[in-house]
């Protein structure tokens, strides 16, 4: 939109704003609106949002510049907007979204049914004999007393088989292995103290374990530090 063209959509509830009242507030910082390379001035309807938030915030609330600068920059830095009692919004740090990815607590903890015979276990994830005993040789694959592979054990192939397409060979997954188990560790350590007092409480009732939710907030921060680390680059 040229300049005019914002004026005009915004003299319908602001009949008093004028181009300088707008200029001003570029000059200010307010609003950046694009340049043509003939150096004339293109508003988005972003800008137009900014430019009524702006003069609503002037005519209603009697904010100053500074303080409409600051809400700006909150909401352009993702603060999300929130309706105060006057009904001006006010930017407010949002409330973090759970990764839906990250699995309950009731999953980590749940005990399969899932028993598969190292041949099984090969043809399904498409890994030969010898890449099934290497996992097995990192640490990745655990049989149970009988030789048998569980629910785990089948998503620990299936995932090696994947990351084999980008050259990752057993040997390089160790380290998961034993980054799981300090994990698991330093879980045990926190729960042990509480399971205790749980089990002294409920005695005659329900008992109640926080291993799987502690658990859950280990991966969830995982995944959060995973995350931040490559936003960071």
């Amino acid at each position: 939109m040229t300049i005019g063209t914002v004026l005009a959509a915004l003299q319908q509830d602001f009949p008093d704003v004028t181009i300088s009242k707008i200029r001003f507030l570029e000059a200010e910082g307010l609003v950046t609106p694009a340049r043509t390379e003939s150096g004339y001035r293109t508003y988005a309807a972003q800008e137009l949002d900014r430019l009524r938030y702006i003069l609503t915030a002037q005519r209603d609330h009697f904010w100053p510049l500074k303080v409409i600068a600051a809400a700006l920059d909150a909401m352009d830095r993702g603060l999300t907007p929130e309706r105060t009692d006057s009904g001006m919004l006010r930017p407010s740090v949002p409330t973090p979204v759970a990764d839906p990815d990250v699995p309950s607590a009731a999953a980590l903890t749940a005990v399969g049914s899932l028993r598969l015979t190292r041949a099984e276990l090969a043809t399904s994830s498409g890994l030969d004999a010898d890449t099934i005993d290497a996992l097995e040789n990192f640490g990745l694959l655990h049989p149970d007393g009988t030789g048998h592979f569980g629910d785990a054990a089948l998503t620990v192939a299936h995932t090696a088989a994947e990351l084999a397409a980008y050259g990752l060979e057993p040997r390089h997954l160790r380290p998961f292995r034993t980054a799981a188990e300090r994990e698991i560790g330093l879980v045990q350590q926190v729960v042990t103290p509480h399971q205790s007092a749980s089990a002294k409480a409920s005695r005659g009732g329900a008992k109640t374990d926080p291993t799987g939710d502690v658990l859950r907030l280990c991966i969830a921060l995982h995944t959060a530090l995973v995350r931040d680390g490559l936003q960071r680059g």
